[in-house]
């Protein structure tokens, strides 16, 4: 993988980050009755996505470095 392909990678993660935010919110919203929380704004949803990206991402970084069933990936 060239280090373009990595800066778009980047980039992209962009707008998932917003999106998966805006989500957040409506699915909270939308399971307000069944869960009890109560419906929070987009701005919250914001920082709970971002705790949420920074606790899973080691985890997903180091599966992805092992590779499924623990086998090493390829380096070009």
């Amino acid at each position: 993988m060239s280090q373009v392909d990595s800066f778009f990678k980047i980039v992209a993660a962009g707008p998932a980050f917003f999106v998966s935010a805006w989500l957040l919110m409506l699915f909270a919203g939308i399971l307000t009755a069944d869960t009890g929380i109560q419906p929070f704004g987009y701005v919250t949803a914001m920082v709970v996505t971002i705790a949420l990206w920074l606790t899973l991402a080691p985890a997903i970084g180091a599966i992805a470095r092992t590779g499924a069933g623990g086998k090493t990936s390829k380096k070009c």
